[in-house]
């Protein structure tokens, strides 16, 4: 099995690989040992609902062979058909779609550091636009200052971006095509990636696969289980925040660049918390065209007109990704009211119930 295809399985290609493989998924499912590629099916929808990404859970120490992870694929999209969790095709879809993103992107500016290894993994643009079929739609403007993509494709893929620059009122239009910057190809790239793994979900699932995957559906349940907190704070007050978000604020208005987890719990729950567009970017210290359209991108996925459409992470997942101010071994912030509460939102409500002026 191709590396490549481990890293990006929504290729016509992985698909291709799996059938000559000749891995049905019932085998992979229903065998009398729980296959490595269910086991990371479960963690790439576990990631993608509670964290926003599909990437290997960084403290596992195990290292996934790529059958196991190209695999993992067509589990996961078992297995978020079967969950019953409020959006949780259209928040998967989105979070393979940011992995594709940082990996694609990553590639685009590393394509070849001499390594055989890093060459077999890596993908390249006009590979990318190939792949769905733009390769006759986008083209490099003559000044090499950005490109030119067909109006059509351009409405396709930007329909669904947030923000008022993808209209195409605003737009540069000469002969049928739409200009556009590098780095907002490379987000219609990423609409591209999400709007491929969404179709056909939810799928159909057999009752064979459906029986054998009962324990891993209900594990995943456990997880996304409703949590007993309000979802509609109209009162932004960051003097009430928990001791993990208020961490986070003060660590992203310094500079630095927070890991996935810790950014997706940021952004879900200043969403939550009602937070608008221009305190959303304060708060999470953007000083940047680029790093604002990927944070309004994140609270565009993770809310809806009704408020967040899902909550943050709770207080253990945060202390198992080491972003749990009061669970730090070496120094533990001290909060009484996390004594007795479970989830930061948690902690948010009870703060500003005991707060007379915010």
């Amino acid at each position: 099995m191709d590396p490549l295809h481990a890293r990006y399985p929504f290729l016509d290609g992985a698909r291709e690989s799996v059938r000559e493989a000749d891995i049905g998924l019932v085998a992979v499912v229903t065998g009398d040992e729980r296959h490595p590629a269910v086991e990371r099916g479960v963690e790439r929808v576990r990631r993608a609902l509670v964290d926003g990404t599909v990437r290997p859970d960084p403290d596992d120490e195990r290292r996934w062979g790529t059958r196991a992870e190209l695999l993992s694929y067509p589990v996961a999209r078992v297995l978020v058909s079967l969950v019953d969790a409020p959006g949780a095709v259209e928040k998967y879809a989105s979070s393979e779609a940011d992995t594709a993103f940082e990996r694609f992107t990553d590639d685009f500016e590393n394509p070849d550091d001499g390594l055989k290894s890093t060459a077999d993994t890596a993908i390249s643009l006009d590979a990318l636009l190939a792949e769905f079929d733009l390769s006759g739609s986008v083209r490099e403007t003559d000044a090499g200052d950005g490109y030119r993509v067909s109006v059509g494709r351009y409405l396709a893929l930007s329909s669904n971006l947030d923000g008022e620059s993808w209209s195409l009122a605003t737009r540069q239009l000469a002969d049928g095509a739409v200009k556009v910057s590098e780095s907002e190809l490379h987000d219609l790239l990423r609409e591209a990636v999400r709007q491929r793994v969404a179709a056909g979900l939810p799928t159909e699932v057999p009752d064979e696969i459906r029986a054998g995957l009962t324990d891993e559906v209900a594990q995943l349940q456990d997880t996304f289980s409703e949590i007993d907190i309000s979802r509609d704070i109209p009162i932004l007050a960051p003097d009430c925040f928990p001791p993990c978000v208020s961490s986070l604020v003060e660590r992203a208005q310094d500079g630095e660049e927070l890991s996935d987890p810790a950014e997706f719990a940021l952004v879900a729950f200043l969403t939550s918390a009602n937070a608008d567009t221009d305190e959303l970017l304060a708060l999470c210290g953007v000083d940047s065209d680029t790093r604002a359209k990927s944070v309004r991108y994140r609270a565009n996925r993770v809310g809806d007109e009704s408020g967040a459409q899902y909550a943050p992470p709770s207080c253990e997942t945060m202390a198992a990704y080491g972003e749990c101010p009061v669970a730090d071994d070496e120094d533990p912030t001290t909060d009484a009211r996390c004594d007795s509460i479970s989830h930061p939102l948690a902690y948010y409500e009870e703060a500003l119930d005991d707060t007379e002026n915010v």
